[in-house]
């Protein structure tokens, strides 16, 4: 019972006095442009679609990233006769979602960590089975599934070494929590074992569902007008880069074009709205930029492409065979490597990758990836794949077949789901 629990139970009590306040944060962080103004209400539990026939499964995961890794299980669960519902909490993850959703799943906003917001969304979509990603363990949304004997699962489980020593601090608070979800399927050993010792019942390794995530979508016609613009230039990708990378991007455009002269660098912001600051960065040093968003191509006089827009990924990797992932030189835990690789890049990447370390390990191993510390080495990797297609080729083809390898996760863990697809047969017969 809760009330034993008197952290928890405290917990409970605040978020549910500040229900209230509900609006005004919500306003808030719209005037911030974190919040779509048209689907404020389901912030707050409010369904915005109506709850389909039949059995469904709610999949919740906390932005772009978890989400599109939950996709593979929506097919897997859409051929077991579930409708899928899935939740994030960020205005870019339902915008990515939107372009990528199989039929027969639809996209809500998760409610805020509210009692009686999280009610009121449970009691409208009244889940046969719930899948929360990774390490979203918001406590009301756990309590008022189990309250209701809802099945939950945590999938893709993770649990970095810094989270583990943090909610040590709070052991009954955390176990307390872990002893509520009915099965946790975890990345990792590591992860698995960080799990158990918190207070987890029942756990099992099944793998990263984000290596079976398919590859990002392109407009067939942009890339054909793109490839014929680029044609043979050598170009490479900074993607999701972070304050500080566009700089170093940019040192080593100057430093490459004087042996490369008809280089093309494109560098993807990881926040499109910072795509004029950069540009306006490169004019400063003297390279012409073209911005994306203003309808800028990469002519011939563009050495320098910044491509400040949502959603479009999957083509620039499509454009070339060498991505530096970012925020992987900044000290911020790296970006996912796994779509560029999947898509026939070699990969480049600075030392701080921790929140991706597995992936990262078996791209090194396999040489399908090199890691680099500052512009300096930076340069010298691209000008090393640059002069030397085989060994360009040999690279992409080894980060390919790395992310190959270790994919599988979602079929482990429909298997490990079977006992629950059993039980709902049973049921309803």
């Amino acid at each position: 019972m809760i009330e034993r629990l008197p952290l928890l139970a405290a917990y409970r009590g605040l978020t549910a006095m500040l229900g209230p306040f509900g609006p005004a944060l919500l306003t808030w962080r719209r005037q911030r442009g974190k919040e779509d103004l048209r689907r404020m209400a389901e912030r707050m539990g409010h369904a915005s679609l109506p709850r389909p026939q039949g059995r469904v499964a709610w999949l919740h995961g906390a932005s772009v990233g978890e989400g599109l890794a939950l996709l593979p299980l929506v097919e897997q669960l859409r051929t077991r006769g579930f409708h899928v519902v899935i939740t994030t909490g960020t205005v870019t993850s339902a915008q990515v979602l939107a372009a990528r959703m199989p039929g027969g799943a639809v996209h809500q906003y998760v409610p805020l960590d509210v009692p009686r917001y999280m009610r009121r969304f449970v009691d409208h979509w009244r889940p046969d089975l719930v899948m929360i990603a990774e390490s979203e363990l918001w406590p009301n949304l756990i309590l008022e599934v189990t309250n209701r004997d809802i099945p939950l699962v945590l999938v893709n489980a993770r649990l970095s070494e810094r989270s583990f020593q943090r909610w040590q601090r709070l052991p009954g608070f955390i176990s307390g929590i872990l002893q509520r979800i009915d099965l946790c399927l975890a990345q990792t050993k590591d992860d698995a074992a960080r799990l158990m010792m918190l207070g987890a019942a029942r756990v099992q390794v099944v793998g990263n569902l984000k290596f079976d995530v398919g590859a990002p979508p392109v407009d067939a016609n942009m890339l054909a007008q793109l490839s014929g613009l680029v044609g043979p230039r050598p170009v490479w990708v900074a993607a999701s880069t972070h304050a500080g990378e566009e700089e170093i991007a940019l040192a080593v455009h100057q430093q490459l074009v004087t042996r490369f002269p008809s280089l093309l660098t494109i560098v993807v912001p990881r926040h499109a709205s910072r795509g004029a600051e950069i540009a306006a960065m490169a004019q400063a040093r003297g390279v012409e930029a073209g911005l994306r968003s203003r309808g800028d191509i990469p002519s011939r006089g563009t050495g320098f492409y910044i491509a400040d827009t949502m959603g479009e990924l999957g083509l620039f990797y499509r454009l070339s065979s060498i991505v530096f992932v970012g925020k992987s030189m900044v000290g911020h835990g790296g970006q996912n490597p796994i779509e560029a690789a999947k898509l026939g890049s070699a990969i480049l990447h600075g030392p701080h990758v921790a929140n991706f370390a597995e992936v990262y390990q078996a791209l090194d191993k396999a040489r399908g990836a090199i890691q680099v510390g500052d512009a300096d080495t930076l340069a010298r990797a691209l000008a090393l794949l640059l002069s030397d297609v085989a060994n360009l080729r040999r690279t992409a083809r080894a980060a390919g077949d790395a992310v190959e390898r270790l994919g599988g996760a979602s079929a482990n863990i429909v298997q490990a789901l079977e006992p629950y697809f059993m039980q709902m047969r049973m049921e309803s017969r």
